[in-house]
């Protein structure tokens, strides 16, 4: 005989499959918005309006932080459940959802364009909450389900911040859901070896006193502050090149070379005078660095930090330094992860179907090759077991590495019990002796509604299932508790940045299309 909780997931699932013409078409809204970090203003509206209309209480602009939000729903007395939706896209890589390389219509190709993609996590997850929610209504399963509008994940940006507000207070269970993107993380759940720490800094070189610069009275122009003639600063521009090269130039004596740790640079656009014949007041550089471990993230600032302040000096400019992110190492839970993991295997792996495959020929054609069979990564209709995944991961790392990559979902592994899951989006196997595909082919295919609803629909009713499980077995969550909490005790990490810490909305990031 069937129990309430399996009737329940039966509901759930059903509603996924009823709804995904719906859903996907959600998707393709979100993608073609393609906003960047900080500035999706246009999903967070879409996503406030349409949790509204589902029922739920929402707070639009949660945190201080204009494109959050956050998401309340209830059912009664019981657990609170938590997942979120992400929907920031990366400048630089706009793409049309066609099977040839082309940006999305109006825009530039330097545009904003949805890589992971996000636009599908969002989705996913929102399939999932919907689906638990009807299924708690008919089947009269209590608890509450809160979901978060999560911007600029990119650079770490909103979790830390809701975090220290208090958002993930309270909350008894988090799924943390992201399309797959290195393997052998596809298609399970992540067991021991979770993303690392991540800091994120911004350096602003201000040259407010330019007149003070070595003023010789040997030169009759050096009254005057403007004149094109005479000895003038270096400007903020000279001081960003010396940042920039010096650390550079610096990287590989920052950390030893094994470990998986990375070092990225972006150049914020403000306050420059169209090459005119002045010293540039403004420059800003910002420094992003992944490391396994915070020893090691506190390292690479040591270095950046000194080099800031000398650039500064030597190009007669004031200083200024501000926090984008700074991230814990995430904090495993093996209940939360065998829970999830039971629920995805009951679903399945995706399965792309004629319409994609037609479609994956179609890309294949277009590049001169011939078109496969079977032409997606095998790995992606396939489940691997967390213990397994976990196995093949650590044959790439050294022994004392315990962390890998970056996400800012290990900000929320702090507050309440969570897992990390991955189910696969659209990926290509490599026709032998081609080489790899073009990064287009992989955004693109993560566009296209034939080859992304398999991700809607495996994720919607994984997520599903598992907060059902949770919110009707409280032995669950109570051993995910104790996990939770043997794990704070042995190691404590507290939060590396005040509380009263701000998101950095202000600064000039890209808006362009």
């Amino acid at each position: 005989m069937m129990s309430l909780t399996d009737e329940a997931k039966k509901t759930a699932q059903a509603w996924v499959d009823e709804n995904l013409e719906r859903l996907t078409e959600w998707h393709t809204h979100i993608w073609q918005l393609a906003e960047p970090a900080w500035r999706e203003y246009r999903s967070q509206q879409w996503y406030v309006e349409r949790m509204r209309e589902e029922g739920f209480e929402v707070e639009d602009g949660s945190a201080g932080m204009p494109t959050a939000f956050s998401a309340t729903w209830s059912n009664g007395d019981g657990p609170t459940l938590l997942t979120y939706a992400e929907y920031d896209a990366v400048p630089g890589n706009s793409q049309a959802a066609t099977t040839t390389e082309q940006p999305q219509g109006g825009t530039s190709r330097f545009a904003p364009g949805h890589t992971d993609p996000h636009s599908v996590l969002g989705i996913s997850t929102l399939a999932g909450v919907l689906a638990a929610k009807h299924a708690m209504i008919k089947h009269g399963i209590t608890g509450t389900i809160r979901y978060t509008g999560e911007p600029a994940e990119k650079m770490h940006g909103s979790k830390v911040v809701h975090g220290l507000r208090g958002y993930y207070d309270n909350v008894d269970g988090i799924v943390s859901f992201h399309p797959f993107y290195m393997l052998p993380l596809c298609n399970t759940a992540r067991w021991d070896t979770q993303c690392g720490a991540y800091y994120s800094k911004v350096y602003t070189f201000s040259c407010d006193s330019a007149e003070t610069w070595q003023v010789s009275s040997a030169d009759p122009n050096s009254p005057i502050p403007a004149s094109h003639s005479a000895a003038r600063a270096p400007g903020a521009n000279v001081a960003l090149m010396q940042m920039y090269t010096s650390s550079r130039i610096m990287q590989d004596a920052m950390l030893p070379a094994a470990g998986g740790w990375s070092f990225s640079d972006a150049i914020l656009s403000d306050g420059q005078a169209t090459a005119d014949n002045l010293p540039q007041r403004v420059a800003r550089i910002q420094f992003s660095w992944r490391t396994p471990d915070i020893e090691m993230a506190e390292h690479v600032l040591a270095v950046l930090d000194r080099n800031a302040e000398h650039a500064a000096a030597m190009a007669h400019c004031e200083l200024e330094d501000r926090w984008i992110a700074r991230s814990r190492p995430g904090r495993t839970n093996h209940k939360m992860a065998e829970v999830l993991y039971d629920n995805l295997s009951a679903v399945g792996a995706p399965q792309y179907g004629a319409d994609a495959v037609a479609v994956a020929q179609e890309v294949q054609r277009g590049l001169g090759l011939d078109p496969s069979e079977k032409p997606f990564l095998a790995e992606t209709e396939q489940l691997i077991e967390p213990q397994e995944a976990e196995r093949l991961l650590r044959e790439h790392m050294p022994a004392w590495q315990r962390n890998w990559t970056s996400d800012d979902y290990v900000e929320m592994s702090h507050y309440a019990p969570t897992v990390r899951f991955y189910v696969s989006r659209p990926a290509l196997q490599p026709v032998p002796g081609a080489g790899p595909y073009p990064a287009w082919v992989m955004n693109a295919l993560g566009g296209i509604p034939a080859t992304i609803a398999p991700t809607i629909q495996t994720t919607g009713k994984t997520i599903a299932g598992t907060f059902l499980d949770l919110f009707s077995k409280p032995e669950l969550l109570a051993e995910a508790k104790r996990e939770f909490d043997e794990r704070v005790e042995a190691e404590p990490m507290p939060a590396l940045l005040p509380a009263d810490f701000e998101a950095p909305i202000d600064l000039p990031w890209p808006e362009y299309k």
